[in-house]
């Protein structure tokens, strides 16, 4: 028998160990209500996502010229727009793209930030200073501006714009990948692991990749909000998506704007749809942020950049168990 159960009382059984999973549920249910009540409407907006063609209860894309711009009944839910279609069916295919280019377009960010910030990070030296001059150079344009001028060459679309948003977010990302990979190299483990010769291979998948995921995380789960945004920006700019696809800053721009003053539904539901959802998506990644590393709280800007107060040597991953 082990040392520790030679202690026990005879009979005791030994407390397990919860699932981290289970633990980290447990732990924002407690700590962070408001955090763990916008996690269920995300995880709704996902529902939405999923099964928007089942939800909708019409076509998007037609309608009748009889019914256009009829208020909400028992028929339309939301009522019509300009072209008699129903705006509830508008909005639930419109989630279904937001959430989407976000989701993707953020997947994007995620691993060109681990690319660039992970890449200089671990090899340091003249690289890191060049690659991080190129990317204060890039920061220091615009970012609407930017975004303008690059969809303007590239064109209207939804492939377009999830590459295009998902690059200009990126870059910026890269910061705190890299602040995460230089805090791991201070570390005790990652110097005895380069001084018994661990490949480098073994060294980023072993040390580096485990203890940088917080950040990496949180840098996905912000990004999320923020790449919404773009979208409903640059679609409510004309520089989005096409016309025939609903989109909440297309729908904004198209009958929202022309339709205001007769029917103002038309743009309070999109614009309240979009605050919900961009709401809810920082409450949550501020949650997710504060409960896997609290060293982080208040520390995140824009595109997971870390601003003003944050350690000058990069933000630090935690230690290993």
């Amino acid at each position: 028998m082990s040392s520790s159960a030679e202690g026990a009382p005879a009979g005791a059984r030994m407390p397990r160990r919860r699932h981290s999973v289970a633990d980290f549920l447990v732990r924002l249910f407690k700590e962070h209500r408001l955090g763990a009540a916008a996690g269920l409407v995300v995880v709704g907006l996902i529902f939405v996502t999923l099964f928007a063609e089942q939800l909708a209860p019409y076509e998007f894309d037609r309608g009748r010229v009889q019914d256009r711009m009829q208020g909400p009944s028992a028929e339309h839910l939301l009522g019509t727009d300009h072209a008699g279609r129903d705006f509830l069916s508008r909005l639930i295919i419109g989630a279904r793209l937001s959430l989407t280019v976000g989701l993707a377009a953020t997947s994007i960010n995620v691993l060109i930030a681990l690319l660039i910030g992970g890449t200089t990070g671990f090899i340091g030296g003249r690289l890191d200073i060049v690659t991080q001059r190129l990317v204060d150079a890039w920061m220091s344009f615009p970012g609407l501006l930017l975004l303008l001028t690059i969809m303007s060459i590239a064109g209207r679309g939804v492939t377009q714009i999830i590459v295009v948003l998902g690059v200009a977010g990126g870059i910026p990302a890269s910061r705190i990948v890299r602040g995460a990979v230089i805090g791991v190299k201070e570390n005790a483990y990652f110097q005895a692991a380069q001084a018994i010769g661990t490949s480098t291979g073994g060294t980023l998948l072993r040390h580096v990749l485990p203890n940088i995921a917080a950040p990496v995380l949180i840098v996905y789960s912000i990004n999320v909000g923020n790449v919404i945004i773009s979208e409903a920006s640059l679609s409510f700019l004309g520089f989005g998506l096409p016309a025939n696809i609903p989109s909440w800053g297309g729908m904004l721009s198209r009958e929202g704007r022309q339709y205001m003053e007769i029917a103002p539904r038309l743009a309070l539901w999109p614009g309240i749809c979009l605050t919900v959802t961009v709401y809810c998506l920082n409450m949550f990644g501020d949650a997710v942020r504060d409960l896997l590393d609290p060293r982080l709280r208040g520390q995140m800007g824009r595109f997971g950049v870390a601003t003003r107060g944050s350690d000058r040597r990069g933000l630090r991953a935690p230690r290993p168990g």
